[in-house]
């Protein structure tokens, strides 16, 4: 706690106006409703206010978490004893760069730089449109929907590294695959990315993003707190598919539940725990190795207290 303190005083004199919110709540911030209190969380307005949150933690030695919206990430019930930075709506700026390019920082929603991107006749975002999570968090774990990968447009990121240095890469650099890349560690934190994109007609790039988001409506479970999908695809098979399969639709542990609209999908039906989840996930896992003999491997980032 002393080290925090210091951290804070340290920010409200180099930093002023940035927002330290103490004890808070996680649930607050992740699209599962669910967590325990931060230590401490902070809400940079912009990438200068960011490095130098971190950097003072650097200096401090305070164990530091970055995070987005929070629309991957299950927190633990008894808190975080960490300094989250969450880039989430301070990090939001967006331009086009070139004829063909669209910058953006970490915390745009993708939902809003899909809209960006057709509003100035670029394609290549569609799928994107309706992902809940943040254009960085979106880089992290590769993000796709619909035969789309955010890795597939995403030309340059600018990031710091575990020193607090600003570092650049470029194409095979980020090292995406399926739901993954350089920044999967969590140890580097983004600061903005570049896409390179197509042209497009707005109309009908409009009228893709409508089709996929009426898909959307029509086979997942939106009107529910949860983290997405929460297993990865495994090879040849699909993990919602090997699920249902197992007749596990509708099964319950605490408030948590395996969706009955889509089996991929944990939603809290009210009052679900982070312990309700783990519970209900161990539970899927061990089925489905039982009865199908294939092994699912999470897709949402499961946070540990420290």
């Amino acid at each position: 706690m002393k080290q925090e303190r210091l951290l804070a005083a340290e920010l409200e004199k180099t930093v002023p106006g940035m927002r330290l919110l103490w004890d808070e709540p996680m649930s607050r911030h992740t699209s599962f409703r669910i967590g325990g209190p931060a230590r401490l969380l902070v809400l940079p307005r912009s990438a200068e206010e960011l490095k130098s949150a971190y950097l003072a933690a650097l200096r401090l030695e305070v164990p530091v978490l970055f995070m987005g919206n929070g629309s991957n990430l299950l927190a633990p019930d008894g808190g975080l004893d960490r300094f989250v930075i969450k880039t989430f709506d301070g990090l939001s700026k967006i331009s086009r760069t070139g004829e063909n390019e669209v910058t953006a920082e970490s915390g745009v929603l993708l939902s809003k730089l899909a809209v960006f991107a057709r509003n100035c006749g670029l394609s290549g975002l569609e799928f994107s449109y309706g992902i809940p999570g943040t254009f960085g968090g979106a880089i992290t774990m590769n993000a796709g929907a619909y035969d789309g990968e955010i890795g597939n447009v995403v030309a340059q990121t600018e990031y710091l590294d575990p020193a607090g240095e600003v570092v650049r890469i470029s194409g095979k650099e980020h090292d995406f695959s399926y739901r993954h890349s350089i920044f999967s560690s969590g140890e580097r934190l983004i600061l903005r990315g570049k896409l390179s994109l197509r042209p497009g007609n707005p109309a009908e790039i409009q009228a893709r993003m409508d089709e996929l988001s009426a898909r959307r409506k029509q086979s997942q479970p939106l009107e529910l707190p949860s983290a997405g999908s929460v297993f990865k695809r495994p090879p040849g098979n699909y993990a919602a598919a090997l699920i249902d399969r197992c007749a596990l639709k509708g099964r319950s542990v605490g408030g948590a539940q395996v969706s009955e609209k889509h089996a991929g999908f944990i939603v809290n039906r009210g009052g679900a725990t982070c312990d309700d989840v783990l519970r209900l996930i161990d539970l899927v896992r061990e089925t489905v190795s039982r009865e199908t003999g294939v092994e699912l491997e999470t897709e949402i980032r499961i946070l540990s207290d420290r």
